[in-house]
């Protein structure tokens, strides 16, 4: 049996980083291993092809989502398991990633969008 799939969430906000570990580990428990980072610097160090789930969040100082992004697909980061997230328009995301640069883009306060991520998530952790 293979070991917990490995969620790396970057985002510069304390509450959203929480809620989204709280929200694995209930979900998943020992299925998942959830690891934050608050400064994108510091998660690139730590960025290799075995990310199961890399959470992303497309501003941040220091490094944006897309240049964060492209660095970890260099690093070997499967792009198909990208959600970028973001407080701006679904659109808008649509256009800045379209399909094929990453798995998914959701935008942090839209219901719907939160509903569909949830799709996709259940997707992912299936998948070996």
């Amino acid at each position: 049996m293979a070991g917990p799939k490995r969620v790396v969430i970057v985002d510069d906000s304390p509450s959203f980083c929480s809620m989204w570990r709280r929200f694995f580990e209930e979900r998943y428990g020992e299925k998942v291993a959830v690891e934050i980072f608050l400064d994108p610097l510091q998660a690139l160090k730590e960025v290799r092809p075995d990310i199961g789930l890399l959470v992303l969040d497309l501003e941040m100082p220091g490094l944006d989502g897309i240049k964060f992004l492209e660095f970890a697909a260099a690093k070997g980061v499967d792009r198909r398991r990208v959600v970028i997230s973001s407080g701006r328009d679904a659109d808008d995301l649509h256009r800045l990633f379209p399909p094929g640069r990453c798995l998914a883009v959701i935008n942090k306060d839209d219901p719907a969008q939160q509903e569909a991520f949830l799709m996709i998530l259940e997707s992912v952790m299936r998948k070996p």
